[in-house]
């Protein structure tokens, strides 16, 4: 097994006070590209180029522990199982763990993000996508990855909050959702503001068409009009001011960008986010 970068050591269980990554391998849901089962693994297969160094933040990468990808690749049943038998019995909030899962399309955070907010009872969950995600199922499939947001709030309770950023692409009744939650940001401004006044711990939720088709055309559902690395650079460093407690990049296809240059992309951010996961540990 590759790990990411020469900072990352391998372990098989998750690491108190520590930040912990795990590879998630499905797109069994995926309805227009597969491939993004391959997201894992073509982070770590293209890290040893990548620079630990992160101009942005003017700070070198963190040590943190690869656990390497569940077992059961492909298998939704088998995968939420090994999450749920990987978190059996451990605290994420009083043992500081943090997770950084990698996907997979963007079905794969049901189960993370279920823990982090049974875990946190006032946790602020901050979407970057190009879609909406809120659809209550979608072509048979009741969690698929146009429902992770939807699912994901079935676990609400009035504490929690969420916010959305770079959404260009849902259905008539997603909109009025997000309308009448509040929980839309429609420009980068109003974005920003907002996860400027985050008092509560946070997990972040990033689907890679975030950004722009131009720069990042490897992953299943591209939408034009994304966002490009300067805003999520900017997010990151806010988020890393805060109490970012976990997150999950999601809905890299390494095999539809044949250049490569995606899977550069994705680990630069994983780069960054990492770096601020641990900014916000001390």
């Amino acid at each position: 097994m590759n790990v990411l970068y020469e900072e990352a050591k391998y372990s098989d269980s998750l690491v108190a006070n520590s930040i912990n990554m795990i590879g998630f391998e499905f797109d069994g849901t995926a309805c227009f590209r597969k491939g993004t089962i391959d997201g894992p693994d073509a982070i770590r297969e293209v890290s040893p180029g990548i620079e630990v160094y992160s101009p942005y933040f003017d700070e070198e990468l963190p040590h943190f522990f690869d656990l390497g990808n569940l077992p059961g690749r492909g298998n939704w049943d088998e995968l939420n199982s090994n999450y749920e038998r990987l978190l059996k019995g451990r605290s994420l909030n009083n043992e500081g763990i943090k997770i950084l899962t990698l996907g997979g399309e963007h079905s794969i955070s049901y189960t993370p993000i279920k823990h982090y907010l049974q875990s946190f009872e006032d946790l602020t969950l901050v979407h970057l996508d190009a879609h909406a995600d809120l659809r209550d199922g979608y072509e048979g499939f009741h969690y698929s990855h146009a429902s992770i947001i939807r699912r994901a709030f079935d676990h609400f309770s009035e504490n929690h909050k969420l916010i959305q950023y770079g959404i260009r692409s849902g259905t008539k009744e997603e909109y009025k959702w997000m309308n009448e939650k509040n929980t839309l940001c429609r420009s980068q401004n109003e974005f920003i503001e907002k996860i400027m006044s985050i008092d509560t711990p946070v997990y972040l939720t990033l689907d890679l068409d975030f950004f722009d088709p131009s720069y990042l055309p490897g992953t299943g559902t591209p939408e034009p009009g994304g966002e490009d690395f300067h805003c999520f650079i900017k997010t990151m460093k806010v988020l890393s001011k805060k109490n970012l407690v976990g997150a999950d990049v999601v809905e890299l296809s390494p095999k539809i960008d044949s250049t490569g240059n995606s899977s550069v992309f994705a680990t630069k951010v994983v780069r960054e986010i990492l770096i601020a996961m641990n900014r916000s540990l001390k």
